[in-house]
């Protein structure tokens, strides 16, 4: 059974929403028969990578609200976080472009590492607070995964896989995707933002049950996520 995930590496959401569908699919029973597939989707492709600006003023001057309501908003996503064992360091975040993270996302799928890059990218900027727009982090991030060094700069400093993630961007478009993470299992169920486990944990099943069936009824659920706006609820 595949699953499908847009997602941006810059989305918050998506990656308390990757923690919370990765617990639901450990308690899945037939987890070894899920195909993961991440699919590209960039919250705003026009954004310039701006190393010297803090994630806190550039919402804040993005969204036309206070510096301190910027930060109180992130705080209460910090928290959120936390819940699910993960360590946002919004003071540390470098505001960047995510298209060259997501070449490299798609360039590691090739390899069959998808989601392993999906996760580093993840821990690169709310983590450890480094540029995923630049080439020689992506390249020291890719390395650390097992890509080989050199045909991974060889696709960073030119333009491979660039189609891979406009195609994946149409694709989410004609799928009615608004805002990440956007989960659609088995090409039936749709599932927006990061639900509780439980609910994971349901549309898992569900989806299996109609795993082999030609027809199934497509259901969207929303819940916390990333719009193309830049907001995040």
């Amino acid at each position: 059974m595949k699953i499908n995930i847009w997602s941006d590496v810059r989305c918050p959401f998506c990656y308390i929403g990757k923690r919370k569908f990765e617990k639901a699919l450990e308690k899945f029973e037939h987890k070894d028969e899920v195909e993961v597939v991440w699919r590209s989707f960039q919250l705003d492709p026009k954004l310039q990578t701006e190393t010297d600006k803090n994630v806190y003023e550039h919402f804040a001057e993005y969204k036309g609200m206070s510096l301190k309501y910027a930060e109180q908003m992130h705080n209460r996503v910090t928290q959120i976080a936390q819940e699910v064992g993960l360590n946002f360091n919004f003071d540390k975040a470098v505001v960047a472009n995510s298209f060259n993270a997501h070449r490299l996302i798609q360039f590691a799928k090739t390899k069959g590492l998808g989601n392993e890059a999906e996760e580093q990218l993840f821990k690169a900027y709310f983590t450890d607070g480094k540029n995923i727009d630049d080439i020689s982090t992506l390249i020291e991030t890719g390395t650390a995964l097992g890509l080989n060094k050199k045909e991974l700069k060889e696709v960073l400093t030119s333009d491979d896989f660039a189609e891979e993630v406009h195609q994946d961007e149409l694709t989410a478009l004609r799928v009615g995707v608004r805002g990440v993470p956007f989960f659609v299992f088995n090409d039936k169920y749709a599932v927006s933002g990061a639900q509780p486990i439980d609910t994971f944990l349901r549309t898992l099943e569900n989806s299996w049950k109609e795993f082999e069936k030609e027809n199934g009824s497509a259901i969207t659920m929303q819940e916390q996520a990333c719009l193309v706006d830049g907001s995040c609820n």
